[in-house]
């Protein structure tokens, strides 16, 4: 690896550092200011006094001004203790990890219905540009990005669920009922929720990628050498619009997480999105928090890596 590439390297991941630490402090001062707080759940206890709930706070460390406050949490997060739930006392990063089985395997599906459909909308409307497919492609496309997940996740579960019986209303499993198929059938509805909203994502890039690859030299050369348009498509239009492609990669996890957490709430699908509003919903500052951090590394993460591998796969970039 050249000093250039080093430089460029070092140089992303301490603007990342930086991005990183001013979600947290963003972060945890709204979280902090937002109406109500974690004692309110104390208040209503029988023979709860002020002092005993002064204890409490003072164990929780409420009682300390809110910048000894961070500085004592971003202090654990540095050294790997992530802290405890105020509900349970359970290891936040613990909390986490258990839930993050069920938005991976939700994410995973929904990004093959997206990229699969998307991708093939926006290869069609480039290969068809001003004709009557391309309009239909940017139709749905519009009314796909228009539509909000919440709408659409009750929509599908009151069609394909409350109606025609096809499908649960929602969680990841029925009682009895473990098998393959029947985990398959309750994932369909929320997969498919998430992957068509996220589908503009993908068709708009491919239609503008793909599309102004079709001007090039190359592809009017491959036509005069007499390539079939199935090797012209896939040799060399797909290629080229597809590397591009790598940093939409990076930009759709926030975009994945952000639906996720309406679309698990709307069928109560246990993963890390839902875990973000109930712990909202009680003030558990530490597992927001906890949630907050991961996601905002998870994304950070994800796209550093995709400009790494854009860089070191497009060698206009490397130059």
């Amino acid at each position: 690896m050249g000093s250039g590439n080093i430089l460029y390297v070092l140089r992303l991941g301490g603007l990342k550092l930086l991005l990183l630490l001013l979600v947290s402090i963003a972060g945890f001062v709204l979280l902090h200011l937002a109406p109500g707080d974690p004692l309110s759940q104390f208040t209503l206890a029988p023979g709860m006094t002020a002092e005993r709930l002064a204890q409490i706070a003072h164990g929780m460390g409420l009682d300390q001004p809110l910048w000894r406050q961070y500085l004592h949490w971003l202090y654990g997060i540095m050294t790997g203790d992530w802290g405890r739930s105020f509900r349970d006392q359970a290891p936040v990063l613990g909390i986490i990890v258990s839930h993050l089985a069920a938005t991976v395997e939700l994410g995973l599906a929904a990004l093959a219905i997206s990229f699969t459909l998307g991708v093939g909308m926006g290869l069609l409307g480039a290969l068809r540009s001003g004709r009557v497919l391309d309009d239909v492609t940017s139709v749905v496309s519009i009314v796909l990005f228009s539509l909000p997940t919440f709408w659409l996740g009750l929509v599908f579960i009151y069609v394909f669920s409350v109606r025609l019986h096809w499908f649960p209303t929602g969680n990841v499993s029925s009682p009895g009922d473990r098998s393959v198929v029947g985990y398959l059938r309750h994932l369909a509805l929320p997969a498919l929720t998430l992957g068509l909203v996220s589908v503009p994502v993908w068709s708009r890039y491919m239609r503008t990628f793909a599309g102004e690859i079709l001007k090039q030299d190359q592809i009017r050369t491959a036509r005069a050498l007499g390539l079939s348009s199935g090797r012209i498509i896939v040799h060399r239009l797909l290629r080229g619009a597809l590397l591009p492609m790598i940093p939409v990669a990076g930009i759709y996890l926030p975009t994945l997480l952000s639906g996720a957490l309406v679309t698990e709430t709307v069928f109560s699908w246990p993963g890390i999105g839902r875990l973000f509003l109930d712990s909202l919903q009680y003030r558990d500052y530490p597992v927001v928090m906890g949630v907050l951090m991961f996601s905002a590394i998870l994304v950070l993460l994800s796209s550093t890596l995709a400009e790494l591998v854009h860089h070191a796969a497009d060698p206009r970039l490397r130059a």
